[in-house]
């Protein structure tokens, strides 16, 4: 018997892998063709109290100072038992990351609402890609060479959970390929949230309806499938009505009302951005909490709202720069002359307002309540710019779980057999999350729901064995096998040549090949007919459509270790670009 992980995003991965290593099976069901989930998305980084990155850099921060943080997010509906497993195991959560996938959390920030800096990221690509990939593919790698292990079916959508006559959870059933299936262990739910529960029975539209006409940053598989399921089996509800407005979604100035839209990293803020609004005029501390944040923009009502880098924030965070600017959602200006211009402002009103905040930096007093600067501004200077809407982007409300990821009914007890992880479970951030406490959630209350249901299956198997009399071949399987082994074996990948078939093409040959239903781009040399990839390509279409025709090795390359190519898209190769 195997436990079953219902979600292939972070919270899912980090769930399988503390099964893996506590000895116990894994069935992993994703109704997406591909995980990953909104997990790939996060920006800014991931959170953690303690760890050997602020050591090294001689940052004091513990994780009772990152639990009263949390809790005066959480305001009114802070859950102290839930909040001090999130804060109180981050500092392993980063450290296992660290130690057992080796990443690179090196560079620590300061988000809104942190006393502390505490959000980690690496050198170059976007965190939540970086840590969630190493984990996917560590997994899919196992499931080659111990398939005995781990055995993962993608585009599996879950239609029921199954409990027995005494109310445990022995199971799903579950859609793949036109049929239905049933799938028989402990269940750990890790489906994400509904803030793109855009459906007949939305929960976004039951709880907060006023938001029904907000553009989302989430994937539309976000649509509250895990506690619809859970909830119809008696699990109960917490805190639904909360759903997390982000500040800062990006505007495409060619498709200003796009119902899904990229999110400004917070981490642009914390290196020292600045929201201006149509004046010109800050109007907001810009690290304040989110939901304080977006509703000083509502109130303020002056729009655009644009957030503004100048040349060393830019530089801190140049990755991010480069991406969104080759997505055309950010454009670069190399003084403030063209930005006022660009503004439609003199250069006396944007010079004074930089002025102003020089005068904050230096006296450490913000008409706004800023705190924490990160110098002072010239007027003669580069900028990257880019236009801000608030956007729908997590939802704090969920499932009701207890301090072990243990599902809980609408009686109070907990439901046997079923557990949460991640976003679907409600109660871990109150009525406002922590930038950087997203991947942070997952990849804690994944390895909590992970140790608990490991530890479920060890108890199940232990009274099976004593009601068959103390006969352990009579549970055979019920338990996994030793954790010796979890590690993958090491498999060579397949030679660009042998996938691309010899066959040149030159980079006319190639621009001809630019419409949706006809998609050619070059990445690395070789060329790729990525037309039947599109409608699965797990950044949505439009991350293809920018390249259509062109070479995309840069932004590929930017995003991407090489052998994603050859890992899930070999059939799309074609051939060479001739030199």
């Amino acid at each position: 018997m195997s436990v079953i992980v219902v979600g292939g995003g972070l919270a899912g991965l980090s769930a399988a892998h503390t099964l893996l290593e506590r000895g116990a099976n894994v069935l992993l069901l994703d109704k997406q063709p591909f995980m990953g989930g909104n997990s790939t998305k996060a920006t800014s980084g991931i959170n953690g109290a303690g760890t050997q990155t602020q050591q090294a850099a001689g940052i004091p921060d513990n994780s009772n100072i990152f639990f009263q943080d949390t809790k005066k997010s959480a305001r009114d509906l802070a859950r102290d038992d839930l909040i001090r497993v999130l804060t109180g195991r981050s500092g392993d959560a980063v450290n296992w990351l660290q130690d057992k996938f080796g990443l690179d959390l090196s560079k620590v920030a300061r988000l809104g609402g942190h006393s502390q800096p505490r959000t980690h990221r690496g050198d170059a690509q976007f965190p939540g890609m970086v840590i969630t990939y190493a984990q996917m593919e560590r997994l899919e790698d196992l499931a080659v060479s111990n398939p005995e292990r781990v055995k993962i079916i993608k585009k599996a959508r879950v239609s029921k959970i199954l409990k027995d006559d005494s109310g445990a959870v022995v199971g799903v059933e579950y859609v793949h390929s036109g049929k239905t299936n049933t799938a028989y262990g402990p269940v750990v739910l890790a489906t994400g949230g509904y803030a793109a529960d855009f459906t007949e029975d939305s929960l976004l539209k039951k709880y907060r309806p006023e938001y029904w006409d907000l553009p989302t940053t989430n994937g539309e598989h976000c649509t509250g499938d895990g506690q619809k399921l859970a909830m119809a089996i008696g699990a109960q509800g917490i805190d639904l009505e909360k759903v997390q407005v982000h500040p800062t979604g990006l505007v495409d100035p060619n498709e200003p009302d796009a119902k899904v839209k990229f999110l400004a990293a917070e981490a642009l803020r914390g290196v020292g951005g600045l929201l201006l609004d149509n004046t010109g005029s800050r109007f907001v501390d810009e690290l304040q909490h989110r939901d304080y944040v977006t509703g000083k923009i509502w109130e303020n009502k002056k729009f655009p709202i644009r957030l503004v880098l100048n040349g060393p924030a830019s530089k801190e965070i140049e990755w991010h720069c480069k991406h969104y600017s080759g997505r055309g959602l950010m454009k670069r200006f190399e003084s403030g002359d063209a930005l006022a211009k660009e503004m439609g402002l003199q250069p006396a009103v944007l010079k004074k307002t930089f002025e102003d905040y020089n005068k904050s930096v230096r006296t450490k007093q913000d008409p706004f309540g800023k705190k924490f600067f990160q110098g002072e501004w010239k007027f003669d200077d580069m900028f990257h710019v880019a236009i801000m809407t608030p956007v729908l982007h997590y939802t704090m409300g969920g499932l009701e779980i207890d301090a072990e990821s243990r599902v809980i009914d609408t009686k109070g007890k907990p439901v046997p057999g079923l557990f949460a992880s991640g976003e679907v479970a409600g109660g871990v951030h109150g009525a406002n999350r922590l930038g950087g406490s997203s991947l942070l959630g997952c990849v804690v209350f994944g390895r909590v729901s992970g140790d608990s249901a490991a530890a479920y299956l060890l108890q199940s198997a232990a009274k099976a064995i004593e009601k068959a009399g103390g006969r352990l071949g009579a549970v055979a399987g019920q338990l996994g096998a030793p954790t010796k082994g979890t590690e993958p074996a090491k498999k060579e990948e397949p030679a660009a040549a042998g996938r691309s078939g010899g066959k040149e093409f030159t980079m006319e040959e190639v621009a001809k090949h630019a419409k949706k239903d006809d998609i050619w781009v070059v990445v690395n040399g070789e060329v790729l007919n990525v037309t039947e990839f599109l409608p699965e390509h797990p950044g949505g279409e439009k991350a293809i459509l920018l390249y259509a025709g062109r070479d995309a090795t840069e932004e590929f390359n930017m995003l991407h270790d090489k052998k994603v190519i050859p890992r899930y898209a070999p059939n799309a190769v074609i051939g060479k670009l001739k030199k």
